[in-house]
């Protein structure tokens, strides 16, 4: 599994106009990605990083601070762009694959006594956040 953590001041996710998600003041915001092969193991490794890195203000982490974060299902993080100017997918987990991982990383998350929300899988989304710092971290199971 691959995830982009973004430290954010507040963020917000739409769908169709209406919030799914959000918060004010301190968090993070996570897009998450699966590929082929990933399971419980990659998911409660990405969750524990993501929970305890210590990446808020005062190096703190969500779980000490009980700060919110909102998990954002990404397969575009599985682009490869290394032939022509059309990315591939092939390296994104199919939905039916995907959908169950990234549900499973939020509620490993909360396991840390970490307030998360979810965007909705497979719609089309509107993610705004005011990044702070800006602090912006790639964690991929694969190199952990």
């Amino acid at each position: 599994m691959r995830a982009v953590v973004q430290r954010a001041l507040g963020a917000r996710v739409t769908v169709a106009g209406d919030e799914v998600a959000g918060f004010s003041g301190p968090g993070l915001v996570v897009l998450a990605g699966a590929t082929h092969g990933d399971g419980p193991a990659e998911v409660e490794w990405l969750a524990r990083k993501i929970a305890q890195l210590r990446i808020l203000r005062d190096e703190r982490s969500a779980a000490e601070l009980g700060a919110p974060v909102i998990v954002v299902s990404q397969f575009t993080l599985y682009a490869d762009t290394r032939k022509g100017r059309r990315p591939s997918w092939n390296a994104a987990a199919p939905g039916p694959v995907a959908q169950p991982l990234v549900e499973a990383l939020a509620e490993a998350i909360r396991s840390y006594a970490v307030p998360v929300t979810t965007g909705v899988f497979g719609a089309d989304m509107a993610v705004e956040l005011v990044n702070d710092g800006p602090v912006t971290i790639l964690l991929d199971t694969a190199a952990g």
